[in-house]
Parts: C-alpha cells; sequence; structure tokens
C-alpha cells in the first residue's frame, strides 16, 4: 500500500466564507448542502451544523452519475432516518433536479403557511447554498436558473463571492463560495478530497495519489480496473506496483523503457474523477 502525505488545505478567502455565510442566515429559510455523491460522507463539511444553527437543510447527492446506483440509495435511505430530505442528482445534465422544487416547497411546508396566514401567500422563499470546492454548486444552480448565472469552472475554488439567483417566481438561491475546513482530522478524507478534485493537485503528490486510488479500488472495483486498463491486479499489495502497471499497459515509457509514472497518475486520476472508471462510492453511509 502506498502512503501520501497528510492533506491540508484551507486558503485564507475560506475563513471570509464561514463568516459570510453566519452573516447571511438570517436572511434565509433553509440551506442546500451540496455533497459528492461518491463521498458523501467526506465532502460534508462537518462545521456547518454548527455554523447553519438548526436551519431546515436539504441534501444534493450530486455527480449521482459518477457513483454506485446501490450505494447512493443506501445513502438516501440513511438520511431519511436523519430526519434529512436528500435528491440523488446529476447537476451538469440535470437528471434528478425536478426533485428539487418540491422538495423544498415540502421542507418549507411550516414556513409557507405561516406567511399565508400573515396574508403573503407567494412570498419569495430564500435558500442558502453552500459545499465545499469543485462539489457543483454552480452546475446545480445554473441548471435550476436555466443559465449561465453562477461562473462555472472545473477547479476549487472558482466561486468568490456571495450572488442570489432566481430559480423559480418565489425561490431565489444565495450562492456562496465553496469552503473547507481548517483541519481534516482523518485523513483518509483529505485522500477521498484529492481523488475528486476538491482540493487542488499542485498541492499533493499526484503518483502517490493516484497509487493509494488504484490500491482503494482494486479492493472495491477490482474487475473493473482489471477490465479497464488490461492489468492483473489479484497479486499487487502495493498501490504504486499497480501505477506502473497501468503506465505499462498505456505505452506511457521515456527514454530508456522506464514508465512515465507522472503520465499515468495524470490519466488514472482523470479517469475517475471524469467517471470513464465507471460508477465508483468510496464509503457507504455510518450506522445509525
Amino acid at each position: 500500500m502506498t502512503d501520501i502525505p497528510s492533506i491540508q488545505w484551507f486558503p485564507g478567502h475560506m475563513t471570509k466564507t464561514k463568516r459570510m455565510i453566519k452573516a447571511s442566515l438570517p436572511l434565509v429559510d433553509a440551506v442546500v448542502e451540496i455533497v459528492d455523491a461518491r463521498i458523501p460522507e467526506s465532502s460534508k463539511n462537518p462545521d456547518l451544523g454548527s455554523l447553519i444553527e438548526g436551519k431546515p437543510r436539504i441534501v444534493i447527492l450530486n455527480k449521482a452519475d459518477a457513483a454506485d446506483g446501490s450505494s447512493t440509495q443506501k445513502w438516501l435511505s440513511w438520511y431519511s432516518r436523519q430526519g434529512i430530505t436528500a435528491i440523488a442528482a446529476d447537476c451538469r445534465s440535470g437528471k434528478g433536479l425536478n426533485k428539487f422544487v418540491p422538495a423544498v416547497r415540502e421542507v418549507l411546508s411550516g414556513v409557507l403557511k405561516k406567511y399565508e396566514s400573515k396574508g403573503m401567500k407567494g412570498r419569495t422563499l430564500h435558500l442558502m447554498v453552500v459545499g465545499i470546492p469543485n462539489v457543483g454548486k454552480s452546475s446545480f444552480i445554473n441548471r435550476l436558473a436555466g443559465q449561465k448565472k453562477a461562473k462555472v469552472e472545473d477547479r476549487p475554488g472558482v466561486t468568490r463571492d456571495k450572488q442570489w439567483i432566481r430559480i423559480s417566481d418565489d425561490i431565489e438561491l444565495l450562492d456562496m463560495p465553496g469552503v473547507l475546513w481548517p483541519k481534516f482530522d482523518d485523513m483518509t478524507v483529505g485522500e477521498k478530497l484529492a481523488f475528486t478534485g476538491a482540493v487542488k493537485d499542485d498541492v499533493v503528490d499526484t503518483e502517490a495519489l493516484a497509487s493509494r486510488l488504484l490500491y482503494i479500488l482494486s479492493g472495491l472495483y477490482g474487475k473493473r480496473i482489471s477490465e479497464r486498463y488490461k492489468i492483473d491486479v489479484s497479486e499487487c499489495e502495493d498501490g504504486y506496483e499497480l501505477l506502473l502497471k497501468v503506465g505499462k499497459a498505456r505505452g506511457m515509457l521515456i527514454s530508456g523503457g522506464e514508465i512515465n509514472t507522472e503520465r499515468a497518475a495524470a490519466a488514472v486520476l482523470d479517469e475517475y474523477r471524469s467517471g470513464k472508471l465507471g460508477q465508483m462510492t468510496l464509503e457507504l453511509p455510518p450506522k445509525d
């Protein structure tokens, strides 16, 4: 098994974002948290619960098209048992997002009735959208709004300032910049965030990262990895050995016949993140 150094990444603007979330809470009726369906626990900010102070929450399991469907169903059931409304979706294509507005009305039915009793039927509902970098917040908002109102870019930390976006006659979303937390207490959390691209590649050793990813995937989805790269994973006990096999099988060689592990690592990470390795989930719900 290949170990990678402990990953810690907390840019200064993320401290500002936490303050911004706190200050904006009085303006919203509920919070929408976007998580990565492949790593719902690791992509959840553990500080959020204390930050949002008991506001109603809706969880969007984004990138569900890249996650294992049976595992996603387990997560949906788990959230339901916690009393949290969760929706599996693919924010780029919009699949699953037709459930969002009905879910908002259901979660905030009490608020709507309160407004109606005060003669304010049709009053706009305000929801704050939060999530870690690169989890798909802007894609979520843009798909619901029907146009590119929130800036989207496939790299962590691109949304910097808060902005309001109307997605229907009576619902507005407040887009907040992505925020990680000061320290990953569990090293595997940092690993998983790095696997999915939530942590910038320039702060990690990508060869060690890809080796670790291959080691984990060989245990969870060994047959699929074997078929994708045309390699035998059954006898490999080390992730770096798997990376070498991938590089050799793909003909990624440099002068002298040495395997270009940097290029092989880039290919593995790209293919995992883009879903080319198939639908894979790296963690299951905790026991209730």
